[in-house]
């Protein structure tokens, strides 16, 4: 397929049920996600005296936080894991 100026690229998207519309849900989530690592990263990156190992493990940790016991407003209060088992 090629985009083109004007309707041509409409139609070519329309005939494949596409809207050529942008839905950022799934981008605002993982730009949340960076934003609150970078939070807790920007927290002790100047005094960090571990090595890339213990770097590695503390992102470990946080994910495991993150997604099973930390609760997360957008979700009304519940984990990431709570609202895919659910």
């Amino acid at each position: 397929m090629f985009l083109v100026d004007g309707y041509g690229y409409q139609t070519a998207l329309s005939r494949l049920g596409l809207s050529g519309r942008l839905d950022y849900v799934e981008r605002n989530l993982i730009e949340t996600w960076f934003h609150t690592l970078k939070v807790r990263v920007d927290r002790f990156h100047n005094s960090w005296v571990g090595s890339h190992g213990s770097v590695r493990e503390w992102f470990i940790q946080f994910a495991q936080y993150y997604n099973f016991h930390r609760p997360h407003q957008s979700l009304d209060g519940r984990t990431p894991v709570e609202e895919v088992t659910n």
